[in-house]
């Protein structure tokens, strides 16, 4: 599998290119510091750097692991394998949750798909009987505060 594969055209992006959101690790940050810490900008850009790094070695190593098992998309699996082939062990556990949590998480989105195309109402059929219960929600709440 090549680096390229997965890109729409167009030249690969460098890494000046990958980044993270730097409001969203400036929150991270703060969040996990005492209050009374403050993260300095230039602490915050090389943290992350250091993400995007990992990021980039754990996808190569996987890549990697992808490409022997004669396999086009990285799964969970080789994500999970290649954290541990670096020596990061202590992390598969609680990526194993999470992947757990995930995959709980997508069944349960079904399931509420499936809810609505077992409803057997049409999509103005099902606006409609929410409007009836907005109309006799609202009701009950007037006659209580009267």
């Amino acid at each position: 599998m090549s680096d390229r594969e997965g890109h729409s055209g167009g030249p690969p992006p460098t890494d000046d290119d990958l980044s993270l959101p730097k409001a969203t690790v400036a929150k991270m940050i703060s969040d996990l510091l005492p209050n009374d810490v403050v993260c300095a900008k230039e602490t915050r850009d090389l943290v992350i750097e250091c993400c995007v790094e990992f990021i980039h070695l754990i996808s190569s190593e996987a890549n990697e692991i992808c490409e022997q098992e004669s396999k086009k998309t990285i799964a969970p699996e080789h994500i999970i394998t290649a954290l541990k082939r670096l020596g990061f062990d202590s992390f598969t556990t609680e990526v194993e949750d999470v992947l757990k949590d995930h995959k709980q998480q997508q069944k349960e989105r079904e399931k509420k798909v499936s809810k609505f195309e077992q409803s057997g109402l049409t999509e103005e059929e099902l606006l409609a009987k929410q409007e009836e219960l907005f109309a006799a929600s609202r009701a009950k709440f007037q006659t209580t505060q009267q």
